[in-house]
């Protein structure tokens, strides 16, 4: 079976994996859309991206975008770390080894969706 096709059947599932487990929790949660792009699913509140997980199930790193708080925070634990790229815009990385991590995971899901809420709202606010 072709990598593209093994692709668009996960996307059809709507993941496989710790990937399902997160879009069905996260798709449940307000204002939440969920879509693929760039080979990882995005996770929106508006237009706003919070947080991001990998299509392929053998890839695991779950990128979130915290407040500076909860960044740091979150950087407390030895298995996040800073996003290669973003870490100055809040983004950090973790990867999603077993279940049990998927609970983890939920929780700064959690954080990161409080943050993109609070940007959206003073968006609003603001009027822009």
């Amino acid at each position: 079976m072709g990598r593209g096709r093994k692709v668009r059947r996960t996307l059809a599932r709507g993941g496989a994996g710790a990937a399902q487990r997160l879009n069905e929790t996260l798709g449940a949660w307000e204002g939440v859309r969920i879509t693929p792009m760039f080979g990882r699913w995005g996770y929106f509140l508006g237009e706003t991206l919070f947080a991001c997980f990998p299509l392929r199930e053998k890839e695991r790193d779950l990128w979130l975008r915290l407040s500076p708080t909860d960044q740091a925070r979150a950087l407390g634990d030895a298995r996040i770390r800073p996003h290669r790229r973003f870490a100055r815009r809040g983004w950090v990385e973790f990867d999603i080894e077993g279940p049990d991590d998927v609970g983890r995971a939920l929780h700064w899901l959690r954080c990161a969706h409080a943050t993109a809420t609070r940007g959206v709202n003073a968006r609003a606010e603001g009027g822009a």
